[in-house]
């Protein structure tokens, strides 16, 4: 299976969507029209989606039939928009380029949720033209430190900090956003550092630390996947919030107080 192309596209103007949520509440500000794009060449231990990760799967949509989903209920994200989330969107990028191309024609606000894993600077005229044209980023930092992230992810973090870079570059506002799971990604040294990281970015506009959660287990089981992370339990909310403080803390170190 071949994760690093994109599927075959027609002038490129069709791109292999997972699903479609059209009220999503989560994924950017406001209500919004959420297109899970097909495809992840990540295997991130706590994936609740690992159904998105092959290419082969999901089904074709041109721009025009999400927007025309989109214009359905426009009324709903008046203050909302479209965000692209995955899987990696950013295996698609001549196609995601695209639709936030024509959804900024219409006055659609784009959000980016990714993990930039895939940035390549040998592409950085694509990427800059998405750019272009993308509101907001929530990027998903998996790990402080290059060796957590190679455990957890299987992939280095190098291209996350590329692409993070090219975002402060041109400008893009961001939110962070943190999975933390028990014993994994919660521990003070590793949340303190990840606030020294992303306090230099002077686009940061929010943090967001998600609790780590079971609900894809079930995926697994209907797949045949063995789920890396049997036995750690959910992490309460409060737990969470605590986390989000240490990580402010690193941040204001970083940044002197500010």
């Amino acid at each position: 299976m071949r994760l690093s192309q994109e599927p075959s596209m027609k002038g490129c103007s069709v791109g292999r969507i997972h699903s479609i949520e059209s009220f999503g509440t989560v994924d950017g500000p406001g209500v919004r029209f959420v297109i899970f794009f097909q495809g992840c060449p990540m295997r991130c231990k706590y994936c609740h989606n690992p159904d998105t990760w092959a290419m082969s799967d999901g089904s074709e949509k041109t721009v025009a039939e999400l927007l025309e989903d989109y214009e359905r209920n426009k009324l709903f994200y008046r203050d909302g928009g479209i965000t692209a989330t995955g899987g990696e969107p950013l295996m698609q990028l001549s196609f995601l380029t695209e639709l936030f191309s024509e959804a900024k024609r219409r006055q659609i606000h784009t959000c980016l949720d990714t993990s930039g894993i895939v940035y390549n600077d040998r592409k950085k005229e694509e990427f800059e033209r998405l750019f272009a044209v993308t509101d907001l980023v929530l990027l998903d930092v998996k790990h402080s430190s290059e060796e957590g992230h190679l455990k957890l992810t299987s992939m280095s973090r190098r291209p996350v900090l590329a692409f993070a870079e090219a975002l402060e570059k041109a400008d893009v506002p961001v939110i962070v956003r943190h999975v933390c799971v028990p014993g994994i990604t919660d521990g003070e040294k590793e949340l303190k550092e990840l606030g020294h990281l992303i306090g230099k970015w002077r686009n940061l506009k929010g943090l967001d630390i998600l609790a780590y959660h079971t609900i894809g287990v079930s995926k697994y089981k209907s797949l045949g996947i063995p789920y890396p992370l049997e036995g750690i339990a959910d992490m309460k909310p409060e737990k969470a919030k605590e986390a989000r403080e240490k990580v402010l803390e690193g941040i204001r170190e970083i940044r002197g107080g500010n």
